[in-house]
């Protein structure tokens, strides 16, 4: 097995058993209002929409896993058939060892032969080369490409990447040769408001948050005895900030909330404050490890029924009404926006701000 391809085994196995954080990913400080008379009926609940020219039936991202492996060709052919069960957008992990070694091609390929109308996302660093962007997107027939951002990772790596100069233009670069929309991912990390204009600066029109609550790859990198030594547990930006520093430069962008989102409660806050999905990668992988490929569809039929109900809760009978909603940021995290100058009133004062 290659370096590469060990690592990638490596980084399943060991999240297997690390816990998420440890920071939070900032939505217990997110309240929704209940509303008491919502006067809508549970089948009213729409949460379907079309995202990058495909239909949705839920608001919901299997994100970014696994691939390149005999383990990850089973991870993806399980993931891709619940996507397609559940009408859901489902990305594979980072395609670049498919592009050294054509025979790990299959264990991403098997995504779009399970589910061929869905929404797929091919995946691949922001380093790579235009070249190397426009070959994993053919090899996924993808409906659009993540471009993942994963610096602290790479320095937590002993073998990581160490130049990041020239990353910006190099974005720019795959934009433009791209035939597909290109969406900027953090692996953990979070995207700040800096962050978030460069890269629209640079052509970018979609962005996944992936901030920290979730699976922490400084942890997993650190456990495969990484550089930080435990030191950088804690770095990043929390989730619902660092979709709240987006959504208040008021750009003409997609957002995807992603990091730590583990209940349909966080989910409908994350949609709720503004994002058009929320991705769910790490419950997925648990349960597929723990009961097999067979609880999957239970699982996600009760979270999908929980996200309806707190839809209906707030009186929301689709994605565009909730996000007319007014909600309350208080905590810990409404002393982040502060710090940072973003008026909490953006959300509190819904419909009329």
């Amino acid at each position: 097995m290659s370096i590469r391809a060990k690592r990638k085994d490596d980084h399943i196995d060991i999240s297997q058993n690390c816990a998420d954080g440890p920071e939070k990913n900032g939505f217990e400080d997110v309240v929704l209002i209940h509303q008491a008379v919502p006067e809508l009926d549970l089948e009213q609940i729409d949460l379907g929409q079309q995202f990058l020219g495909k239909s949705l039936r839920y608001p919901l991202l299997i994100n970014a896993m696994t691939g390149g492996t005999d383990q990850g060709h089973k991870i993806n052919r399980a993931l891709s058939e619940l996507a397609c069960q559940f009408g859901v957008a489902i990305a594979v992990g980072s395609q670049s060892i498919a592009l050294s070694d054509p025979e790990r091609r299959a264990s991403f390929e098997v995504v779009r032969e399970v589910n061929p109308h869905g929404l797929v996302l091919a995946n691949i660093s922001a380093l790579a080369r235009p070249d190397e962007a426009l070959q994993v997107i053919d090899m996924m027939q993808a409906d659009g490409l993540q471009l993942h951002l994963n610096v602290p990772q790479e320095l937590a790596m002993r073998e990581g990447e160490r130049q990041f100069k020239g990353m910006l233009d190099n974005i720019s670069h795959i934009a433009s040769a791209s035939p597909v929309p290109v969406i900027a991912k953090e692996v953990g990390f979070g995207l700040s408001q800096e962050s978030a204009a460069m890269l629209f600066a640079a052509g970018v029109k979609i962005l996944d948050t992936g901030g920290q609550g979730g699976t922490n790859f400084v942890v997993i990198e650190d456990r495969r005895q990484g550089c930080f030594d435990g030191e950088l547990d804690h770095w990043g930006i929390p989730t619902a900030a660092s979709l709240a520093e987006i959504l208040s430069l008021q750009l003409p962008v997609q957002v995807i909330a992603t990091g730590g989102i583990r209940t349909a409660v966080d989910a409908a806050k994350a949609i709720a404050m503004g994002a058009q999905l929320v991705g769910m990668a790490a419950p997925l992988l648990k349960l597929y490890f723990s009961q097999g490929a067979v609880a999957l569809p239970e699982y996600l039929r009760q979270w999908l029924y929980r996200l309806k109900a707190v839809f209906l809760m707030t009186s929301a009978a689709d994605l565009t009404s909730i996000q007319e909603k007014p909600l309350i940021i208080k905590g810990q995290t409404q002393a982040w926006l502060e710090a940072r100058q973003i008026d909490c009133r953006l959300w509190s004062r819904r419909p009329n701000h």
